[in-house]
């Protein structure tokens, strides 16, 4: 999606409502909230969302729609530790039936191209391949070209708990859960060996590790276009 389809989807406002949350470890957490039926979005996309219960600075925050757009739901998975900002803290006060704001969805972090696609994902950063993996999933891959999951988790609490159910559902694709990231760059010299500028290439994460994945593939010959980011911020 270009600059100016995003400026035009930024102005799309609507209210969410609230579902039901749960946590998926220690300082992981999952919000759902009810899907309106004009509502779609590409997976990987993420949307603008507000806080609309109370008031605060800074009350509007992007987040990464974690489900797939096959799904009925809109899913929000964010880390929350236990000092929380105040974004946060609304979003554990939230109850059934209660709202919150989203504008959008916005952003080309998707896949636009049927080429061999390698995703790499560090800790919170899966949430964006979380909705692609279940899109692929409820289209049916098994005819398209390879898609490789890289997946670094350095306190080995991976979100993907299905993996085999989604491999035997998607010939296609390959998950590789790593917890170092000599083994994950280990994994990306391999995809990048095989396939270099024929494939795409996809990064979620923290931007410290987003931004330095980037430059080792530019550094080993991948081109920036092939190459697509998603940096996220600890608010």
């Amino acid at each position: 999606m270009g600059f100016f389809q995003d400026m035009v989807a930024v102005f799309k406002k609507r209210e969410l409502s609230f579902l039901e949350s749960y946590k998926e470890s220690e300082d992981v957490y999952t919000f759902l909230f009810k899907k309106e039926k004009d509502l779609t979005w590409k997976a990987g996309q993420h949307g603008l969302f507000s806080i609309t219960h109370k008031k605060f600075k800074n009350s509007t925050k992007p987040f990464t729609i974690a489900s797939a757009p096959s799904e009925n739901v809109v899913k929000l998975t964010m880390k929350i530790n236990k000092n929380p900002s105040e974004f946060k803290k609304a979003m554990l006060e939230l109850k059934q039936g209660m709202t919150i704001g989203m504008s959008g969805p916005l952003g080309s972090f998707y896949l636009t191209e049927d080429r061999p696609t390698v995703l790499i994902a560090g800790g919170i950063g899966i949430t964006p391949f979380l909705s692609i993996v279940k899109q692929l999933e409820a289209e049916g891959n098994n005819n398209k070209k390879p898609v490789h999951l890289l997946y670094m988790d350095s306190e080995k609490f991976y979100l993907i708990k299905d993996k085999d159910e989604l491999v035997a559902k998607n010939s296609s694709l390959s998950i590789k859960y790593l917890d170092t990231r000599e083994d994950l760059l280990t994994e990306i010299n391999k995809v990048a060996n095989l396939y270099q500028n024929n494939g795409q290439y996809l990064i979620a994460g923290p931007k410290a590790m987003v931004d330095s994945i980037s430059s080792y593939l530019q550094n080993n010959s991948i081109s920036k276009k092939n190459i697509k980011k998603d940096a996220f911020y600890g608010y």
